[in-house]
């Protein structure tokens, strides 16, 4: 028996048709499509929100981390200052700071359940063309969200037959 369903569709194609369903079924919280496609894609969110909740707060330390970041003036604006070359030539570059930052690392464990979310999700951007991180959103929002269940992530409602071919409609969504 194969691991997904061919869903009538050549193998990348029907990656790419998951990838994109799971990716907006992870960033709207619900998408509208037919019953083959959402079971299967219902199986693969399961797999990801469960990876996400059992590594959710598993971090291995905090860690001194040194940052270099440009020094900003009153007004916001980079300061210059203005160096010389050893051929004598002068040239302005951006005065930099460096910080010692305390941050947390993730664990080994934890790395690798990110990585593999990234293979099941594709980089999106929101209205403004900022570019959204899923994976964050799902470790940091929807993982605490689901803490306390063993399971059942997904809910499927049936909306009935699509006009066009008959196929069975239904609406996948995050309980």
């Amino acid at each position: 028996m194969p691991a997904n369903k061919k869903l009538g569709r050549p193998t990348d194609q029907r990656k790419a048709i998951l990838k994109n369903l799971v990716t907006s079924l992870i960033q709207y919280g619900r998408i509208e499509t037919t019953e083959t496609r959402a079971k299967e894609v219902a199986r693969i969110a399961e797999k990801l929100i469960s990876t996400a909740v059992k590594e959710c707060d598993n971090y291995s330390a905090s860690k001194n981390v040194t940052v270099s970041a440009p020094v900003v003036d009153s007004k916001g604006r980079k300061v210059l200052k203005t160096v010389t070359s050893k051929n004598g030539n002068k040239y302005e570059v951006i005065e930099r700071e460096t910080k010692t930052v305390l941050k947390t690392v993730d664990s080994p464990s934890r790395l690798a359940a990110r990585r593999l979310i990234m293979n099941w999700v594709y980089r999106v951007k929101d209205e403004k063309g900022n570019v959204i991180s899923l994976t964050n959103k799902l470790f940091d929002d929807i993982a605490p969200k689901y803490k306390d269940r063993k399971g059942g992530y997904t809910r499927t409602y049936k909306l009935g037959a699509r006009r066009g071919d008959g196929a069975e409609v239904v609406v996948l969504e995050l309980v």
